[in-house]
């Protein structure tokens, strides 16, 4: 077993910023715009929060995690996160996408060191191998501070995913003890599945789980190259940091800024990215048949969650199922491979395989307007 040593992950130089504002509609109709899917407990009992920063807490301590969430959700943080500084989370007025809640993070750990270097997850994702992880993370953090570079982690694929951007490896860079660091060749968005099965033929690909890990000197001359208009508002933010109005600066600096993608608006501009490759079992549970690959099966296939000792599940001839069960009885009979989500406002039946499909339902009800269901 990989037993880090005691106290955190490198030196005192080493953060973490955990993204914790986004909505994860494909997990509809559990997961909503008042409560996103890393406040779910779909394993352990814990949410995907809580299970994200006690993970992430073994290459840290607490005082090096920050946090960056959005107004509506803060109060779920704090509560998930008790041992977290209030200081330390940071509260976005509105939503701009990965580039500015990267950005600012690394500007809020920059004023707390300098020499910082961070390492950036999402809140809602699963690592089934965290020794394998700790390692991984290990190898990233020696590498970023020793290069100075900007570094991705690249998920090694295990099927041709059409919902997962991807990374192609370029150069080798370094080998040590069995560490390969390649150089980035480029990103590649979204692909259809005959591309994909192409892509992995190939062996170069990697899935991009979105895992960066930069200097905070690095990531600002980033931005400040590629993204000058990010760059521009993150120094004036930095004059109102620690001050009362900080708040305020920021909400209006949010009204200020487009909203983009960190890939967009950094990891597809950069001349040099690098490259290292990670297998621990990394999901980004996007889908409702992820949550029911992930889950624990009982004697019919079946994998059965509830959200409270209310109501139940009866079965007859019912296999493979993933049923969330709210607070009455469900009977299933003669059915297999579905997904059957009770909540309290809506239930959402349909079959495992057209999990993704579930946002073309949010969409639908965005354009009726019917916010009570979102």
């Amino acid at each position: 077993m990989y037993l880090p040593m005691e106290g955190a992950c490198m030196n005192e130089n080493v953060y973490v910023l955990l993204l914790a504002g986004g909505g994860g509609t494909r997990l509809w109709p559990k997961s909503t715009e008042a409560l996103p899917k890393q406040f779910l407990k779909l394993y352990k009992d814990k949410t995907l929060l809580r299970l994200t920063a006690e993970r992430i807490q073994k290459l840290v301590e607490w005082d090096h995690i920050f946090v960056i969430t959005n107004t509506t959700q803060l109060a779920d943080v704090v509560r998930e996160l008790p041992e977290l500084d209030l200081t330390h989370i940071i509260t976005e007025p509105m939503k701009r996408d990965t580039a500015m809640a990267m950005a600012v993070g690394a500007l809020v750990i920059q004023q707390h060191n300098p020499n910082a270097v961070i390492m950036n997850f999402a809140s809602d994702h699963v690592v089934e191998d965290e020794d394998e992880f700790l390692r991984v993370m290990h190898h990233v953090a020696e590498t970023a501070e020793k290069t100075n570079e900007l570094i991705s982690v690249g998920i090694h694929p295990t099927f041709p995913h059409t919902g997962y951007g991807y990374i192609q490896r370029g150069q080798q860079q370094s080998k040590e003890q069995g560490k390969e660091v390649f150089e980035v060749k480029r990103f590649k968005e979204k692909p259809d599945k005959e591309t994909a099965e192409h892509m992995l033929e190939t062996g170069e690909y990697y899935w991009n789980a979105n895992m960066y890990t930069w200097s905070a000197t690095s990531i600002m001359h980033a931005f400040q190259k590629h993204s000058p208009e990010i760059y521009t508002i993150l120094q004036k933010l930095t004059s109102h940091f620690g001050q009362e109005n900080w708040q305020k600066a920021l909400e209006e600096a949010y009204e200020q800024v487009p909203s983009k993608s960190i890939d967009y608006a950094i990891s597809e501009k950069v001349e040099k990215m690098l490259l290292i490759a990670g297998d621990f079992g990394w999901n980004d549970v996007g889908d409702w048949n992820v949550v029911y690959q992930l889950g624990d099966k009982n004697a019919e296939g079946n994998v059965v969650f509830k959200e409270n000792d209310a109501g139940g599940l009866i079965v007859q001839d019912a296999n493979n199922n993933l049923v969330h069960i709210h607070d009455k009885l469900i009977a299933a009979v003669g059915i297999k491979d579905l997904v059957i989500i009770d909540t309290k406002d809506v239930l959402l039946v349909m079959p495992r395989a057209l999990s993704q499909d579930v946002k073309k339902i949010v969409t639908a009800l965005k354009e009726q307007n019917k916010k009570e269901y979102l």
